[in-house]
């Protein structure tokens, strides 16, 4: 339970500090005598930053731009498709910087392109990480939440989700699983969801980023998922309904007022691996008070034939909580460009031709390009929200009445 009111934070350095633009000043060293792609790469963040102009502004001094992006196994190249060029770093981070505060899925054990990306963000940014999740489920993934610090303060609250008994998730027996196939371990999740404790404006939260199994589409795997899902918000659900029920009785013995701010807010975001709006694991997420703002829900922002695994769910208890905008960002609109295939053909060619995964080699052109290009920047798109945190009128109003 977290109480007090109103902004009790200022962020170090002058207003809009974070808000120039990324350091690109050594960018012509760290390409060397590549010339041409340094030149491309300063044409294509040209065109990035012109494409995502419409997302900046939406920028503001009493909103929270809060977004989630899993980043295809960043970065350790253990599936033979990277390693990521240097420009692509450059691409990574001007996405996240039009943002306030980003969850990052399948961040990899090493974390050397990860500080690069922070580099090119500037010490305006800052971010929180957690260990590598072991076993075959965890595929030594980290989390990430990297943030806007004149935007977003850490509250010194942050911890991985461990199940208590009775919540587990099935076991191998139970799910009737071939060892290969799941490796559940005790119950506990396949990769551990993270948890920190944040606050921008006058809005304070909780926000847990996940990452959850997936397995196959049918069967015992699917039903693991599912069941991952509906484990975690009745997790956060259960403690919520806890804390509302401290926090009323705490309360009775004075005027019996329940203050929002007094309640924990909480919004789940990530990697759901969700199948459409209409399949159980949408239905799992939407279970126990949890909801999908209606500004990215079902197909709100989603193209026909995206994917729906990423979500940002919530279950906020402050009645001034709005969400009034979201959408997703479309890297390959002006980075690595189906008509860009050419460019790229020194770096794709000589991996389709070592036959990567079984059909690489026979593979159109085309299409194995498309694939390669996914661990140059992801097979995710970012999804983001707008959060409006300026709630200092109604603070005011409440205080005149």
């Amino acid at each position: 339970m977290f109480a007090g009111v109103g902004p009790a934070w200022r962020a170090a350095g002058p207003r809009g500090a974070a808000r120039v633009s990324n350091i690109y000043a050594g960018m012509r060293r760290k390409f060397g005598k590549d010339e041409a792609g340094l030149q491309r790469c300063a044409e294509r963040l040209i065109a990035l930053r012109k494409a995502l102009g419409d997302v900046r502004k939406e920028r503001s001094d009493d909103s929270l731009l809060l977004a989630t992006w899993n980043i295809r196994d960043f970065d350790d190249n253990k599936f033979g498709f990277g390693p990521r060029k240097p420009e692509s770093i450059y691409y990574l981070a001007e996405v996240i910087s039009s943002f306030d505060l980003v969850a990052v899925q399948e961040v990899n054990r090493g974390l050397g392109r990860f500080r690069e990306l922070m580099d090119v963000l500037g010490g305006g940014w800052d971010y929180i990480i957690t260990d590598t999740t072991e076993g075959a489920g965890g595929n030594n993934e980290r989390m990430a939440f990297v943030y806007d610090k004149d935007k977003v303060y850490f509250r010194k609250i942050a911890g991985e989700v461990v199940l208590p008994d009775g919540q587990t998730i099935v076991s191998r027996a139970d799910a009737e699983l071939k060892p290969t196939e799941a490796p559940i371990g005790n119950g506990q999740f396949a990769r551990s969801p993270f948890l920190v404790a944040f606050q921008s404006g006058w809005f304070k939260f909780s926000l847990c980023t996940v990452h959850i199994y997936y397995g196959s589409e049918s069967g015992a795997q699917l039903k693991r998922r599912i069941q991952e899902i509906e484990r975690l918000v009745a997790f956060f659900a259960k403690r919520q309904d806890k804390e509302v029920k401290e926090v009323t009785d705490a309360t009775d013995a004075r005027d019996g007022r329940v203050t929002p701010t007094q309640i924990e807010n909480y919004i789940l975001l990530g990697d759901f691996n969700v199948v459409s709006p209409d399949h159980k694991t949408m239905e799992a997420l939407k279970s126990k008070g949890f909801e999908v703002p209606d500004a990215i829900d079902g197909d709100a922002v989603r193209l026909e034939g995206e994917h729906f695994y990423d979500q940002i769910a919530v279950r906020v208890k402050d009645k001034r909580f709005a969400v009034t905008g979201g959408g997703i960002v479309r890297p390959f609109k002006t980075v690595f460009r189906d008509e860009d295939i050419a460019l790229y053909e020194d770096d794709w060619r000589p991996i389709k031709d070592k036959n990567p995964e079984p059909g690489d080699a026979d593979a159109e052109d085309l299409e194995f390009y498309q694939k390669w290009r996914t661990w140059q920047i992801s097979d995710h798109r970012p999804l983001w929200v707008k959060i409006t945190t300026d709630f200092a009128d109604d603070y005011l109003t409440n205080l005149a009445q």
